[in-house]
């Protein structure tokens, strides 16, 4: 038998216990009316004859006479109220065990309700409670299979799952493929970048030494520019390609803010550019400090690009059983508007963006946050200035 006549069969069971106790009620009640209307009529007549035995024949006669009416004419009868009876007067005695049997039906069709709801529902449950643990070891990546040979209500859901999932594994490889392709095409490309911008830089100090000038200046300019882009189309495609060298170690707030601050001082100086840190007392997460100070050097590079000489920096954070926060300002004129919902992507520069920036060093600081399942926003701050605000989740 098929799971779909079992559930069918379930489901109608209690239906049939109902229908059962209706007729067999029904059939009680029948044969109960019977019963006590013989026995009264019974009753009756033997007391006509015990008070006029000689009556006899003429009872007989009217008994006769009675079967011969309708239903029509026995219908609505109600001669003996000139005498004062009314039919409450002939209905007592009625036997309980007629009364029971409804009761008893009730209850049995109700436990059988019951019952069939509780095992349709209970075995709902678990189909549900297995799809779902199917997709949470989907999820979780460690894929498997759900077995139902028997077909139900549920097996055309469990087929769509599984055609969903297989889909979806099948996007998943042909994306991480195609990353990894991106990631070696980039690398490929850093490399081959590499080798001219040496010998550039060779022939380079060969011309400054036998006609310096502004022009030997302008290309070394240029020749750094181009060596900054190398070095970070490698580090994306380590990021890309998922291989970027991440530690996992405690991270104390204040001592990395402290060194990426330390690491852009002749910058700041030049720029006359003063960086704010205030100490908030030691609060650490699990993370690379190396790489992390990198991200934050590219943020207050950023916030430096932007302010005004004589300008400030500013650092803060604070920290919570769920996340670590960091956030950088400046007290510039804060970032167009047109620019705020790019400035994380890849080679974007904004308008105010520095002449020599080639786009990536937001980027390369989203990814490293990321990376440490973190997450990183720009905003504009209601007094004036560029804000970016970083959180490293504990979990």
């Amino acid at each position: 038998m098929s799971e779909k006549w079992k559930q069918t069969i379930l489901l109608m069971f209690p239906f049939a216990v109902l229908a059962a106790g209706m007729i067999f009620t029904s059939a009680v009640f029948l044969r109960t009316y019977r019963q006590i209307a013989f026995e009264r009529t019974s009753a009756l007549c033997e007391t006509i004859l015990a008070n006029f035995p000689e009556a006899e024949p003429q009872l007989l006669a009217v008994m006769k006479e009675y079967h011969s009416l309708t239903e029509q004419e026995l219908s609505g009868n109600d001669y003996l109220e000139r005498y004062g009876y009314r039919a409450n007067d002939f209905c007592y005695g009625f036997p309980p065990d007629t009364v029971l049997f409804p009761i008893l039906f009730f209850l049995a069709a109700a436990g059988a309700f019951g019952a069939g709801s509780l095992l349709s529902r209970r075995k709902n449950r678990k189909r549900i409670a297995d799809l779902t643990a199917y997709l949470e070891q989907v999820n979780i990546g460690a894929g498997g299979t759900l077995i139902q040979m028997k077909e139900d209500e549920y097996s055309h859901l469990q087929d769509e799952i599984y055609k969903t999932v297989t889909m979806l594994y099948q996007t998943r490889e042909r994306a991480v493929a195609a990353k990894k392709n991106f990631a070696e095409n980039l690398a490929n490309i850093a490399h081959q970048l590499k080798t001219p911008i040496t010998a550039a830089f060779l022939s380079l100090q060969l011309m400054e030494k036998e006609l310096p000038g502004a022009y030997a200046q302008q290309v070394r300019q240029q020749l750094k520019r181009l060596n900054r882009l190398e070095e970070s189309l490698l580090m994306l495609s380590k990021i890309d390609a998922g291989t970027l060298p991440l530690r996992r170690e405690k991270v104390d707030l204040y001592t990395v803010l402290n060194l990426a601050a330390d690491n852009l001082s002749d910058l700041l100086r030049k720029n006359q550019i003063s960086v704010d840190i205030p100490e908030n007392g030691c609060i650490e997460f699990w993370g690379d400090l190396e790489w992390t100070m990198e991200a934050l050097i590219n943020l207050i590079k950023n916030c430096m690009e932007h302010s005004k000489p004589g300008g400030q920096v500013h650092c803060d954070y604070a920290g919570n059983p769920l996340y670590a926060e960091i956030r950088v300002w400046d007290d510039g004129a804060g970032f167009d508007t047109e620019d705020l919902p790019h400035l994380f992507d890849r080679f974007y520069r904004g308008r105010r963006a520095a002449s020599d920036g080639i786009g990536i060093g937001l980027a390369l600081a989203r990814s490293i946050f990321e990376l440490q399942n973190g997450t990183i926003t720009a905003c504009n701050l209601q007094n004036g200035g560029a804000c970016f605000a970083i959180r490293i989740y504990s979990h």
